[in-house]
């Protein structure tokens, strides 16, 4: 498990390009036959991913955690963005199809990745500690996808789709889903904000060749990162998380810290940005 350590927003201010993506990206997450995993500052978030080949892969334990097996003191979401594929925990087998969510409690000993007949499967998870047992569930896009919100005229049409949330899967602080885009649209979290009580971490994927250029630092001090397919950016509270791409994507939000209000957002106007 590779640790990430964040720069205070005066360090952020004086990096350069190699230096911010060192601090703020997170790739080559989707190695086939393997389990990564990396551990973060910000809330004690965890973020990784499993791409089960032949033999099922077992969510590992490690010593970061302090803990004698993963989710001893932990909660998981985990989406399957590839292939169909399942996951076993303990004695129970959850068939997970493309873009469906599984939440994994606290206490559960045993959590195995498979792959499915049809294609590769592709498991994101991201992990926050927990202080109390929630029920392992199971939810799928079309029980969740979202009402259309944004505008057209501005490339912001999108849908946000909630998976583990106040109202939805219940956890003790993971709030995690993912936002997908109408054709034209290629602009996300504009208008931007920040949260001051909580990380959030995206993961951008269906990207194909095209790229993200993905916005982050102080509104007033702004910096960018390019992202490509599969990559994940690193949102600390104090920073905003938006971006825009070359063409079509989705990407996988989660958030971990003081509260599970999905509308717990500290707003910046336009006119701040910088």
């Amino acid at each position: 498990m590779k640790l990430h350590y964040s720069p205070s927003p005066t360090e952020t201010n004086t990096l350069g390009t190699e230096a911010l993506r060192d601090a703020f990206l997170i790739g080559d997450l989707f190695r086939p036959g393997e389990v990564t995993a990396h551990y973060t500052d910000l809330d004690r978030m965890i973020i990784g991913a499993a791409v089960p080949t032949g033999s099922a892969l077992e969510l590992p334990n490690a010593k970061e955690t302090g803990t004698s097996f993963f989710l001893e003191r932990r909660e998981i979401g985990i989406i399957n963005i590839g292939a169909p594929g399942a996951i076993r925990v303990g004695g129970t087998r959850h068939e997970m199809n493309t873009l469906d969510c599984l939440y994994i409690g606290l206490g559960e000993r045993e959590v195995f990745f498979e792959n499915g007949s049809s294609g590769q499967a592709a498991f994101y998870f991201v992990s926050t500690p927990a202080h109390a047992k929630h029920p392992t569930a199971h939810s799928t896009r079309e029980k969740n996808i979202g009402a259309p919100i944004g505008d057209p005229a501005k490339a912001n049409r999108r849908r946000i789709n909630k998976y583990i949330h106040a109202d939805g899967i219940k956890s003790c602080q993971l709030v995690m889903g993912f936002t997908e885009f109408e054709s034209g649209s290629v602009w996300n979290t504009m208008p931007t904000h920040t949260h001051s009580r909580r990380t959030e971490i995206y993961l951008y994927f269906d990207l194909g060749s095209d790229i993200v250029v993905h916005l982050l630092g102080e509104p007033q001090r702004t910096r960018h990162i390019i992202v490509r397919d599969r990559e994940a950016a690193l949102s600390p509270s104090w920073s905003i998380h938006s971006g825009v791409g070359t063409g079509s994507y989705r990407f996988i939000w989660a958030m971990g810290g003081d509260n599970q209000t999905f509308t717990d957002m500290d707003a910046v106007p336009m006119s701040n940005l910088r």
